[in-house]
């Protein structure tokens, strides 16, 4: 098992907090918080173990869990990589694209893995189909959420549509060639509600529209490819697949059929791939930790989750 301790006791903090302790791949050995009187509450109510010097605890462990605020991500991963520890890194990875880039040069110089919590690629309704998912000439994504105060230190482009961005260059094998994008401050000081075209080198266009203070929640995306389109709904867990193929010289009574101006005819028809149950949080978690045993790429890697953030700021700079 691997010795982990959590820097940041927080809302999202407490949840990662309570799932290491559960997990038979890790032992939690405490947790960290800058706000004494928090970490103590916690510990208190929990029973976790409270360190108060950030120092001791990275020197306790063989894995660092940052789940602090966005600003100071880079600080507490570079404390930890510069004490040869593996991190795993709440999305999205650090504040500015130059920290990012410098946490990459020293996970590559202290040899240690690190992973970014870009939780969406562990959905189960995602995984069911992300394999099914290989040309999209064409991305429609919304992610919409009613207010919450947490989280609005950040525009929402880096708070909620880095999950969409993520998930979205997972599945496009080519470069960004260029952004256009329109954000809304109403309630925040930056922007609550925005939208954005990401086209890419191959062709591929991404509509991707993100609100912090919608009356409903929505987390849906849908590709579209050669013969075949693509939904998935992150919240509700579920996913529909359609696919054209050519017809049949014999159409049956039920067959869905389409003729095209040129005469040809497809045929209509539907998938309904098996979406599990899980805790993606916690998947996520023990992904890294069998990419530490295996000594394989984390799922999420750093260099991944600086890609999004690269899109994300770049984005927020054509607002």
């Amino acid at each position: 098992m691997l010795r982990v301790g959590v820097l940041g006791a927080g809302h999202l903090g407490k949840i990662h907090l309570r799932l290491l302790n559960e997990s038979k791949k890790y032992e939690l050995v405490g947790f960290y918080d800058a706000d004494a009187i928090n970490g103590k509450k916690v510990a208190d109510e929990f029973g976790y173990q409270y360190f108060d010097n950030i120092n001791k605890l990275i020197e306790a462990v063989d894995v660092v869990d940052i789940v602090t605020p966005t600003l100071s991500h880079f600080d507490c991963a570079k404390k930890a990589i510069e004490k040869g520890k593996h991190i795993f890194i709440e999305k999205p990875i650090t504040n500015t694209y130059e920290e990012a880039d410098e946490l990459l040069e020293l996970e590559k110089k202290y040899n240690v893995k690190g992973q970014v919590g870009h939780v969406e690629r562990f959905n189960p309704a995602f995984s069911a189909v992300k394999h099914q998912i290989n040309t999209p000439m064409f991305i429609e994504s919304h992610r919409l959420a009613e207010f919450n105060p947490r989280g609005t230190d950040v525009p929402v482009v880096l708070d909620l549509m880095i999950h969409d961005i993520d998930a979205i260059l997972s599945v496009v094998n080519s470069e960004v060639k260029q952004i256009n994008a329109s954000g809304v401050s109403v309630i925040s000081k930056s922007p609550d509600i925005a939208n954005a075209r990401i086209e890419f080198e191959n062709g591929c266009v991404a509509n991707l529209t993100a609100s912090r203070i919608s009356l409903k929640n929505m987390r849906k995306s849908r590709f579209f490819q050669k013969d075949a389109y693509i939904s998935v709904d992150f919240l509700e867990k579920k996913v529909e697949v359609v696919k054209m193929k050519d017809a049949p010289e014999k159409v049956g009574d039920f067959d869905m059929v389409l003729q095209n101006a040129e005469g040809e005819k497809k045929q209509i028809y539907f998938e309904n791939p098996e979406v599990g149950t899980n805790n993606a949080i916690l998947d996520e978690l023990e992904s890294f930790a069998d990419a530490i045993a295996n000594d394989t790429t984390p799922i999420v890697s750093l260099k991944q989750g600086t890609q999004a953030l690269k899109v994300a700021l770049q984005i927020i700079a054509s607002f």
